[in-house]
């Protein structure tokens, strides 16, 4: 039962990280994490595809390895926050630009200071 559920979450998951890679202001690395951890669990050999991809293993690899993000993908993460902050601006003006401009702020200081 467990594992089927880790299974779809997994596939839930592989799902998002790969609209993700298609639209500007939804991840795909952290997604693409969370599809590894579940089918870790869920189907082994499913998580053995996704680590030997070879453009999204590298990142989920290195991320097991170390917790690390590399410097270009640290580049387009903050860039893509603050693209969606000004989004934000732009459509929805004030409250909303303030939610975005603390999003902003926690997700883009943590995404700087892990190591590259």
């Amino acid at each position: 039962m467990m594992r089927r559920l880790y299974l779809a979450l997994g596939l839930l998951s592989l799902g998002l990280g790969a609209i993700g890679a298609f639209l500007p202001l939804l991840p795909t690395v952290p997604f693409l994490l969370l599809a590894a951890f579940f089918f870790a669990r869920g189907n082994p050999a499913w998580e053995k595809r996704l680590l030997d991809h070879p453009r999204w293993g590298p990142p989920i690899r290195e991320w097991r390895a170390r917790r690390a993000i590399g410097r270009r993908a640290k580049i387009l993460a903050l860039v893509s926050l603050a693209a969606g902050a000004v989004l934000t601006y732009w459509t929805l003006g004030t409250p909303y630009y303030w939610i975005s401009l603390a999003v902003l702020a926690i997700t883009g200081s943590w995404i700087a200071t892990r190591p590259e």
